[in-house]
């Protein structure tokens, strides 16, 4: 399964190529450091979300919060459990 910031790290990543910038430029453009933005192109799990913003701002990218079953829902309902019937 991938994680959210294994999806983060890909579109960073591809859309830095894509403007041809260094992880060095990209870093003084957000106003973050360089180890920042290759933690967040590796996809590590615990970033600082307001540095994260910057560097998905400074790239024309956006995070976004949509409404989704959540896991303590599709645990009630059955749709969790492998080969179990919905109560």
């Amino acid at each position: 399964m991938t994680s959210a910031m294994d999806l983060v790290a890909t579109e960073v990543r591809a859309r830095r190529t894509s403007l041809r910038l260094t992880q060095r430029d990209l870093a003084d453009m957000a106003g973050v450091s360089e180890r920042f933005v290759r933690f967040v192109e590796r996809g590590k799990p615990s970033v600082q979300l307001d540095s994260l913003l910057a560097v998905l701002d400074t790239l024309g990218l956006e995070l976004r919060i949509a409404d989704r079953a959540s896991q303590a829902e599709r645990s009630l309902s059955g749709q969790d459990r492998a080969g179990s019937a919905a109560p």
